[in-house]
């Protein structure tokens, strides 16, 4: 287990490289160039330069979140070729700089969905939540206008030249089913896959988050039968999955330790953090220790640590602790915390595992 921090980058961040430097384990970061729009090719001297910087503090930089897929992608559009072959050479100049892994997502439209940035909880710190019944009932550009007022820095999946077009592209959507979303990410799966190999990079699919439709917009990767179905559509090495306990475990019908029990060969990266699930459908994300959600993070970390896990793990969301002002789900307390704690179940495993 490879434990990373993912970082926002230079002027985007409230936390520093300094900061994660004093935090125990962490041995890499995940980034990514995050003020490129989406579709753009990402150049050399631009990818250089990043990772430059990232390594002058001891940190490796082998793991990408995210370079976003372009709407036109997934809906299949007359344009989508052109954009395809940006992420072929985008990915071949990540290779070329040595990245290993590029986590992705094919969410329509919107991507992380919440109601609440800041959801007091009964510790006194706050966190994200989803209210599904506000969700049912909202119109799209209420939830956006939520998400702006939240923070001044970039949030991935929210990229101002997409909440700019909103209505344009849910009424490009009307006709989009699951079956055809699927269709659309096995044309761009098979397209980049083979480049992916060849670069021995591995593409890690990030589930939907929450994992189920939302604004009557189809979600495809929700569960187990999806990463079925993505096996089936290939069974290239570089055809992988980002395990996130907290999105697909927002869906009590879905086990993480079962799934990290199937699936955790197929996962180079894994986001590790917990939620806590009402009876109506609500989630409010917690601290990463087992007890405090319903998310078996002890069990999924045993069941990692039972497969001796050689891939990427970080902290996911955190809590807003001790008064920090950070993006939402991101600052560095909480998220510390986790990965001490991910770290001393890994450790107990590994005692247990010699005999002490």
């Amino acid at each position: 287990m490879k434990i990373t921090f993912r970082w926002y980058g230079r002027g985007n961040d409230t936390v520093t490289l300094e900061q994660v430097k004093q935090i125990p384990g962490v041995k890499g970061i995940v980034w990514a160039l995050h003020k490129k729009s989406v579709g753009e090719v990402w150049e050399k001297e631009e990818i250089k330069e990043e990772i430059e910087y990232i390594q002058s503090f001891g940190f490796h930089t082998d793991v990408v979140e995210s370079v976003n897929v372009h709407e036109s992608i997934k809906l299949g559009n007359e344009d989508r070729m052109m954009y395809i072959e940006n992420y072929k050479e985008t990915i071949r100049n990540l290779a070329e700089a040595g990245v290993k892994v590029i986590c992705y997502n094919f969410m329509p439209i919107f991507d992380w969905t919440r109601t609440e940035m800041f959801h007091p909880l009964e510790d006194g710190s706050t966190a994200l939540f989803y209210e599904k019944g506000k969700v049912d009932n909202l119109d799209p550009q209420e939830l956006i206008n939520t998400v702006a007022a939240a923070t001044d820095l970039t949030l991935p999946g929210w990229e101002p030249e997409k909440v700019e077009r909103i209505s344009e592209l849910f009424e490009s959507y009307k006709n989009v089913d699951e079956e055809q979303l699927w269709a659309n990410l096995e044309v761009f799966l098979k397209e980049i896959l083979p480049v992916a190999e060849e670069c021995e990079i591995k593409m890690a699919i990030h589930p939907d988050d929450p994992p189920w439709s939302i604004f009557g917009l189809p979600r495809i990767i929700t569960g187990e039968s999806s990463y079925e179905k993505l096996i089936a559509i290939s069974d290239s090495p570089s055809n992988a999955f980002t395990m996130c306990t907290g999105s697909m475990g927002a869906n009590p019908e879905n086990d993480m330790v079962q799934v990290a029990k199937k699936y955790a060969y197929r996962a180079p990266f894994s986001h590790i953090r917990n939620v806590k699930i009402y009876e109506n459908g609500d989630f409010v994300e917690t601290s990463h220790y087992t007890q405090d959600g319903s998310i078996n993070v002890q069990g999924v970390v045993e069941e990692l640590n039972k497969q001796n896990y050689t891939g990427y793990v970080r902290p996911d969301h955190g809590r807003h602790i001790w008064g920090e002002i950070c993006r939402p789900g991101y600052g560095l307390y909480d998220r510390a915390l986790g990965i001490m704690y991910l770290l001393g179940l890994w450790d107990a495993h590994e005692a247990s595992k010699a005999g002490n």
